[in-house]
């Protein structure tokens, strides 16, 4: 049974709704122990006291806040208790938003919103309301001693609520950023989006899996049975030097998609080609080492 992150209320004007919160999604990877080469055994960490010169037990720790250098502030939950805002326990809806107006730059974790019985009716009249206009709410939530400004939307199942990072968060790169200095032809511009058109598909998660983590497992199944684990060639990219020639190439080599609901093989191999005809006529693009 799933676990609860959060038990509290979703406030909509004067209606307040019991809610719980479950994480809707958890990173899945290959783990590893610390093992001493010399005997095998597994490594145990200890948490040691310098300044005692031993070994301490986890009953023994507190919470403690570097203020100047080897001085700290003693927090404990008491304290973190008493100036626990009202987001701990009830989160306002303070706006509703369209959803294509939020950079997904800032969603953090994602959470089922879950109404407790009591909140079913109330709960279900928010979900409708947001489904039928298009909104999404804007509210804030307290929990794992943070405050959060989160997103809840609505979804086919119910309301799905995530956390998002504060603009300070996001980080700033200045390598991030539009060069002006670089420009591409029309022509360039028309091959590409027949490419992009090639590879369109509807969304379907099921279609992705973690090929990594798989080859991980089938790595230790083989040396568990004392096999050697042979190294795949990396595959070689060279830089492109006719974008042209390139894009064109690409046209050529997409996967053929089914009848049913594409045009017929040879009407896409001709729209291709005339496409292909119609973006060459214009004045050839000098060679670039950009691309």
């Amino acid at each position: 049974m799933a676990s609860t992150v959060w038990k509290g209320f979703i406030s909509f004007g004067l209606i307040t709704i019991p809610v719980r919160l479950f994480a809707a999604a958890r990173t899945e990877r290959v783990s590893f122990n610390q093992i001493h080469q010399v005997c095998g055994g597994r490594i145990k960490q200890q948490t040691y006291c310098p300044q005692c010169e031993r070994v301490v037990e986890r009953s023994e720790l507190v919470k403690g806040y570097e203020v100047e250098k080897d001085r700290y502030v003693i927090v404990n939950d008491e304290d973190v208790k008493a100036i626990a805002p009202a987001s701990s326990d009830t989160m306002e809806i303070l706006e509703f938003v369209k959803a294509d107006g939020i950079d997904p730059i800032y969603y953090d974790s994602s959470y089922f919103m879950v109404p407790e019985e009591a909140g079913k009716k109330a709960y279900h009249l928010l979900l409708e309301t947001m489904r039928k206009s298009g909104y999404s709410a804007i509210a804030k939530i307290a929990m794992h001693q943070r405050e959060y400004t989160v997103v809840v939307r609505p979804h086919a199942d119910g309301l799905l609520l995530h956390t998002m990072f504060y603009p300070e968060e996001v980080r700033e790169v200045p390598e991030f950023r539009r060069d002006e200095n670089v420009s591409v032809k029309p022509q360039e511009v028309a091959l590409a989006e027949k490419l992009v058109e090639g590879l369109a598909a509807d969304f379907d998660p099921s279609k992705y899996h973690d090929e990594y983590q798989v080859k991980m497992q089938q790595m230790i199944e083989a040396k568990k049975e004392g096999l050697v684990v042979g190294a795949e060639a990396p595959k070689k990219r060279a830089p492109v030097i006719d974008l042209m020639q390139a894009l064109q190439k690409s046209l050529g080599e997409l996967p053929r998609k089914p009848a049913s609901s594409q045009p017929s093989a040879e009407a896409e191999k001709e729209s291709n080609v005339t496409s292909i005809k119609k973006a060459s006529s214009g004045k050839r693009a000098p060679r670039t080492a950009h691309g």
